[in-house]
């Protein structure tokens, strides 16, 4: 069965429409705060049908992320308590609550020491949002906040449409053909992820 070949080919016209920038916008913005799909399913096709702008669109990925981020974060510092019911049915609530304890810690040994662990939030199964949710409830300092979103998303979609841009049409080809192995892939390392840090660790 063919899954996401469909899907990439419908990514691909999506990304050429005339509107496309508004909607990664859009999408990097409100994923910072609760949506859950990623603005790299977006950015990564936009990138691939017109690579010279492949810097404008992670540019602009960047920036709505960091406005959305700013938004979690004071969600986070002024409505974490009204919004709890809502988290705890989303399944936020105890993975907020043991980065809560985290970033406390952080902050209490020096303000800035947060700050390492936001950056690499970008790498980790947990979703940015949850970092700037709980960035918001413990007052990790905006100054660090902003710089650490800033290298932690910046890496990952700078560092996507920069590698689309330098394969080029070999990058095309090579994903039009793998396809499927890597959506397969991809689930599967989700899977195990969620089996990992759920069940065993």
């Amino acid at each position: 069965m063919k899954l996401f070949r469909p899907l990439y080919v419908r990514a691909l016209r999506w990304a050429a429409h005339p509107h496309a920038e508004w909607y990664l916008a859009g999408l990097s913005f409100v994923e910072a705060i609760i949506f859950p799909v990623a603005p790299e399913i977006m950015l990564a096709p936009m990138a691939l049908a017109r690579p010279e702008r492949w810097a404008r669109y992670a540019t602009i990925s960047l920036v709505c992320s960091l406005l959305g981020a700013l938004v979690g974060y004071e969600l986070g510092a002024h409505a974490f308590h009204a919004l709890t019911p809502l988290l705890a049915d989303i399944g936020w609530l105890p993975r907020i609550h043991d980065l809560v304890t985290q970033l406390e810690q952080d902050v209490a040994q020096h303000p800035w020491n947060a700050f390492w662990a936001l950056v690499i939030a970008g790498f980790m199964p947990v979703p940015l949002k949850i970092f700037t949710w709980a960035s918001g409830i413990v007052g990790v300092p905006m100054l660090a906040f902003i710089a650490a979103m800033f290298i932690g998303r910046g890496k990952r979609v700078y560092l996507l449409a920069g590698l689309i841009r330098l394969g080029g049409e070999r990058a095309e080809k090579a994903l039009h053909r793998w396809i499927e192995w890597i959506g397969w892939a991809v689930i599967a390392l989700v899977v195990l992820a969620i089996i990992y840090f759920k069940i065993i660790h």
